[in-house]
């Protein structure tokens, strides 16, 4: 198991008070908390390597630039991807989303074509495809998820077919802690249609576990940084390198052109062709700083002790009355993600009264909105956990539970 008093000392966020009690941070699914190494690593980037990339033959530009591109073998040597060349950098997974439904989705997908996601879908993998179905005549199908959060793979040809260009899902559910069969939903779709391409979100997966691409064998595969201990504003895209090269630019400027005259233009090798513009490269810096911290820890330890955390949790919940709990209760099939509703009490309010005992959590619909009204409910609590909580701390929330349903008089 993990030595997470050791690992808590790395967080310096953790050392706060909010409302005169030590932070509970019990909100990683939106967004994970940064350790010194990570913090070390963009200062020491912007005190000692600033400068533009790809632009200039001076020595600081050329550091700068291997720097940003030893990154890129870094994301790619973490997930397994076959070449450092099908690492794009964005901005996050709803840029990465976006990149695919603006480019393979607008030239490879028209009139009468279909596309599948889940009923389970956070927001942004779910708009994009709205929009590229309304906007070339395709149709969107949603395959369901069950009463325990699983998604009903056995009617799978109830909503892939070969007229499905696109199938896309995600990976783990923001909402609902499910961990999606990937290998079997790859497998069974190709089956239907070979041709299908294949995207996974992998926003709530890739800071848990081990993610092997090549394994998988998807398409394509996005995941943000922010999630895994590095910045804001950094996320990835990995694409199958063929796909790639077919595929139109995104987004158009600088560093993404080879030549340019001024009736016409050429563009750059992979992965620049995909990443017009200054990058983030203090970004990509932090982000090889997570993975290296991450990868010292083990992504198989990290699993462990979410799995651990997450049966402690369903246990004591369980308990509860007036508690009812979305999702997988096998934590094999469940990620550290507990959303929850208290009968009577809106969720708000009681992340309002966890908030005064210091503990931080979500409440809302998670950006699940669909999701949200097939459950029947119009927002959930949303407790998630990472690397640096304790048992202790799931002990104060079930307090701060407990406190709410006294207060409400439930």
């Amino acid at each position: 198991m993990l030595n997470v008093s050791k690992i808590r000392s790395d967080f310096p966020i953790l050392k706060r008070k909010i409302n005169n009690q030590p932070i509970v941070y019990l909100d990683n699914g939106a967004t994970s908390q940064k350790p010194i190494q990570v913090i070390n690593a963009m200062d020491n980037y912007y005190k000692n390597f600033n400068a533009n990339i790809n632009r200039g033959t001076y020595d600081l530009s050329m550091e700068s630039t291997k720097i940003y591109e030893d990154a890129r073998e870094k994301v790619a040597k973490f997930l397994n991807a076959s070449s450092p060349e099908e690492i794009i950098f964005t901005r996050n997974s709803t840029e990465a989303i976006n990149l695919v439904a603006y480019t393979y989705g607008k030239a490879n997908i028209h009139k009468d074509d279909e596309m599948a996601a889940t009923e389970m879908e956070h927001h942004s993998n779910l708009v994009p495809w709205q929009i590229l179905a309304r906007e070339s005549g395709a149709t969107l199908k949603f395959i369901p998820f069950n009463k325990e959060g699983l998604l009903e793979t056995d009617k799978l040809e109830d909503y892939i077919s070969k007229k499905t260009k696109l199938l896309t899902f995600v990976h783990v559910s923001n909402t609902l802690g499910t961990i999606n069969d990937v290998k079997l939903l790859i497998k069974r779709a190709r089956q239907i249609n070979p041709e299908m391409k294949i995207l996974i979100d992998g926003s709530q997966s890739v800071p848990h576990m081990k993610i092997d691409l090549q394994s998988l064998d998807c398409d394509f595969y996005a995941f943000t940084g922010h999630k895994m201990l590095g910045p804001m504003g950094i996320g990835v895209l990995f694409g199958k390198k063929d796909l790639l090269n077919e595929m139109p630019p995104f987004l158009y400027g600088g560093d993404m052109i080879k030549e340019v005259y001024l009736d016409h233009s050429t563009w750059n090798k992979l992965p620049e062709k995909f990443e017009a513009g200054t990058p983030n490269v203090a970004g990509a810096v932090g982000l090889a700083a997570a993975i290296d911290y991450l990868e010292k820890l083990g992504m198989n330890n990290i699993r462990e002790q979410e799995k651990d955390l997450t049966d402690y949790a369903l246990i004591k919940m369980s308990t509860i009355p007036g508690l009812t709990i979305y999702g997988p209760k096998d934590t094999k099939m469940r990620g550290g993600i507990i959303s929850f509703t208290l009968h009577g009490i809106h969720a708000h309010d009681t992340a309002e009264v966890f908030n005064k005992s210091g503990i931080c959590v979500r409440a809302g619909h998670h950006c699940t909105m669909p999701l949200h009204k097939k459950l029947g409910v119009s927002a959930t609590v949303r407790a998630s956990f990472y690397i640096y909580n304790t048992k202790l701390e799931i002990d104060k929330m079930i307090n701060a539970i407990r406190e709410t349903n006294k207060i409400f008089k439930i």
